[in-house]
């Protein structure tokens, strides 16, 4: 890296560029599709580094190099053939990552016709934000861009409603929300407040509800904001104690999690060993909790 692209890439870190816009979200001009109508309903998390895979920052790679590494990840999301893919730190056209949308590179490659783009920070070096992409026609959506909170960049949330009629056993699908979130690295107190605004946001959902994301915090502490958020809207977490469930790099940490709500219940939960990101991916299938 020269110098100047150094400079500019720790005044960006620091917040000292343009002021962030609001979120922006991109359906896609989608045709009718079926509902989901499997028996369990499979989804996957995984923060897709800006198309850097494990390697120190985006801006030390061309274009090229970002395209390949998000083909592979694109090919392990067609081995896992989840259902719903929630998709983190995912860029839109930017200056540091290649210039292309790496969300619509990574469906297309992925056979997922149908996506959410929230572009949650964008300043002149780069857009991003967080992602859906989805096998079944989205039946609303909605974006959300967290408070500003400097020095760190802003982060947010995507939503997408899916039918789902498990085994086709149901007189009607039932409305399934998913949502897709990056919480702040940086500052307990922010996570706390973005949550916060979690927490307003989806107050009024009912039905089924999976939450999968990067929160940048574990389940070790009763003021994790992964254990707040699962408290508030009473959602289970997969073995929240397990110390062999890490997702980031080789710390161990766990930072990339599924939440359920009650409705719902594990069958499967897979931390992936396969190097794409610096996070794994973690994958859960899903079914509906037998009355």
């Amino acid at each position: 890296m020269t110098m100047f692209r150094a400079v500019i890439f720790l005044l960006v870190m620091l917040g000292m560029g343009t002021a962030l816009f609001a979120d922006d979200a991109n359906t896609g001009d989608v045709p009718a599709s079926p509902i989901a109508t499997g028996t369990t309903l499979k989804v996957v998390t995984l923060n897709i580094a800006h198309g850097r895979k494990d390697g120190a920052n985006q801006m030390l790679q061309n274009g090229d190099t970002a395209r390949r590494n998000l083909g592979e990840v694109a090919d392990l999301l067609k081995r896992i053939d989840a259902d719903v893919v929630g998709l983190q730190e995912a860029d839109g056209p930017s200056r540091w990552s290649g210039n292309f949308d790496h969300v619509a590179v990574v469906a297309e490659a992925a056979d997922y016709p149908y996506r959410i783009h929230g572009l949650h920070a964008k300043q002149w070096l780069f857009t991003f934000g967080t992602a859906l992409l989805s096998r079944y026609p989205f039946q609303a959506t909605l974006s959300h861009t967290f408070k500003r909170s400097p020095p760190t960049i802003t982060k947010g949330f995507d939503v997408g409603r899916i039918a789902w009629n498990p085994g086709g056993t149901l007189s009607d699908p039932l409305n399934v929300h998913v949502v897709s979130v990056h919480l702040d690295f940086s500052r307990r107190t922010v996570r706390d407040a973005q949550v916060a605004e979690m927490e307003e946001v989806l107050k009024d959902i009912s039905g089924p509800l999976v939450i999968l994301g990067d929160f940048n915090a574990d389940a070790t502490t009763e003021r994790s904001a992964v254990r707040y958020l699962a408290d508030q809207f009473e959602l289970q977490l997969y073995e929240p104690t397990a110390t062999n469930l890490g997702t980031y790099g080789s710390t161990g940490r766990r930072l990339d999690w599924i939440l359920l709500s009650p409705e719902l219940r594990f069958v499967e939960h897979v931390v992936w060993p396969d190097v794409v990101s610096d996070h794994r991916a973690v994958s859960a299938e899903v079914t509906l909790v037998e009355n």
